[in-house]
């Protein structure tokens, strides 16, 4: 997937400035693709260019001039191509995982902590997921009245509950195999 992608989904619901897609994706897609504003309004500058989508600037009084974007019927085309493109697997890259292939080097100790570690942080992000980002998408849901984008939201949110409970299963299960091991 590329940013611009996702620049373009967001836009297709309505025009937004910067600040407001990076806004987006703080309450969205963050738990799985993250951006920066150091990425995205290069790349809002890139879309402009390809024809993708336009900017116009919005004069205030009283506050700093708003550049409000907008998907053109051409960013509408790429996005629906994009939608409808197959995708290969995404390379599998986890550091953690490199850690534990290695972990034989450590006490016995050492790697439980690191086990121990990752499952506090996965059980963390795990209640994130269910309390706050389920909230979230309720509250987005209603403030948008976005119903049918709301169910592929939601089918979002699970995968990443489904993850991270079998992470920790995972880990659960690791923890017991190495305090078994002498």
């Amino acid at each position: 997937m590329s940013l611009k992608h996702a620049l373009l989904g967001f836009l297709n619901y309505k025009g937004m400035t910067g600040y407001e897609l990076k806004q987006c994706f703080d309450r969205s897609v963050h738990y799985f693709w993250n951006a920066n504003l150091s990425q995205i309004y290069p790349t809002l500058g890139q879309m402009e260019k390809e024809g993708l989508l336009t900017m116009e600037v919005e004069y205030q009084e009283s506050r700093p001039n708003r550049k409000v974007y907008h998907i053109t019927g051409a960013g509408c085309e790429e996005l629906h191509r994009w939608l409808r493109e197959p995708m290969d697997p995404p390379p599998v890259r986890q550091a953690f995982l490199v850690k534990v292939f290695f972990g034989g080097s450590l006490e016995k100790e050492e790697i439980l902590a690191q086990l121990r570690q990752e499952l506090e942080l996965h059980c963390n992000l795990l209640a994130i997921l269910e309390d706050r980002a389920r909230e979230g998408l309720q509250q987005s849901i209603e403030d948008t009245g976005f119903k049918r984008e709301g169910l592929f939201w939601g089918l979002t949110l699970e995968a990443g509950i489904k993850s991270k409970k079998a992470w920790i299963e995972w880990l659960e299960e690791a923890i017991a195999k190495v305090e078994l091991y002498s």
